[in-house]
């Protein structure tokens, strides 16, 4: 296992919970993952638009097992993988990929939240879990780009109620931890890449510009960390790892292969009905 992290920056991650690595991903990587995604009409009919609360809408494809297609070999290459082992501390496993597709002047916001708020529901008994978000579009201010906390993973799991359909923080815990921590603005250019521990408070604003602003977040969970029941998302699974070179060679290989089993989060995904049930008893 080597991955991309020097110890300095490991600290880093310990310390604010989350480390960007510039440049992740080439020009002709990101390229071709874009071109990739933008033509995939099997992700555009699967995605679920969800509100945010505020009468905006976001849109986004989740897939639980990452395949053998361009999207498969993004998040099964040993600069990632092994970069999130590094990070976790042991081997991990894919618990799901999703593209966030935040369109310009309709994609709406996400509230307050910390992964582990949802996936707590899912039999996970430890945060031990790292997301990492690829830009494959230019991340910034104006087309509404993740938000972080900075050493929020530090406060634990926050309670999370049902806000518009997502599920959303505690709002007085976060309104207290938003005087206490930095606020950071993940901006990025396509390529770039964001690993985040799953109990540091994100969220992100609505896409007021012209500009989309796609996502792809690849989601590990520690081996060691399988779920004590069944979910709509994946026990241990062992991953096989790919050479960083095979995200390049498949890209220009047969765009059929850039397909993945979409799931069906309306009727897959309990999560937030969870957390609604729960804040009624």
């Amino acid at each position: 296992m080597s991955g991309v992290f020097d110890p300095g920056e490991l600290s880093a991650y310990q310390r604010d919970g989350y480390i960007f690595k510039r440049g992740l991903f080439s020009v002709e990587e990101t390229d071709l993952l874009r071109t990739a995604a933008k033509s995939d009409k099997a992700m555009d009919a699967a995605a679920t638009a969800l509100d945010d609360g505020a009468g905006n809408r976001v849109r986004l494809s989740l897939w639980n097992h990452p395949g053998d297609g361009i999207y498969g070999m993004v998040a099964r290459c040993l600069r990632v993988v092994d970069s999130v082992e590094q990070l976790i501390g042991n081997e991990v496993y894919h618990y799901h990929s999703k593209m966030i597709l935040k369109d310009a002047r309709t994609g709406g916001a996400w509230a307050w939240h910390q992964d582990y708020g949802y996936w707590y529901q899912n039999g996970l008994l430890f945060p031990d879990l790292c997301s990492v978000m690829i830009a494959v579009d230019p991340a910034n201010r104006e087309n509404g780009c993740l938000q972080l906390l900075r050493g929020s993973h530090h406060m634990g799991r926050v309670n999370h109620v049902l806000s518009g359909e997502q599920a959303g923080a505690d709002l007085e815990r976060v309104a207290e931890a938003e005087k206490r921590l930095e606020l950071v603005h993940a901006e990025m250019e396509a390529g770039d890449a964001v690993f985040f521990h799953s109990n540091t408070l994100h969220c992100s604003g609505p896409n007021n510009s012209d500009n989309p602003r796609w996502a792809m977040v690849c989601c590990y969970n520690s081996a060691a960390n399988n779920p004590y029941k069944e979910s709509h998302h994946p026990g241990y699974t062992p991953l096989s790892k790919v050479d960083d070179s095979r995200v390049v060679e498949v890209g220009l290989g047969n765009a059929a292969l850039s397909a993945v089993e979409f799931a069906k989060i309306d009727e897959d995904d309990h999560s937030a009905k969870l957390l609604t049930e729960t804040a009624e008893d």
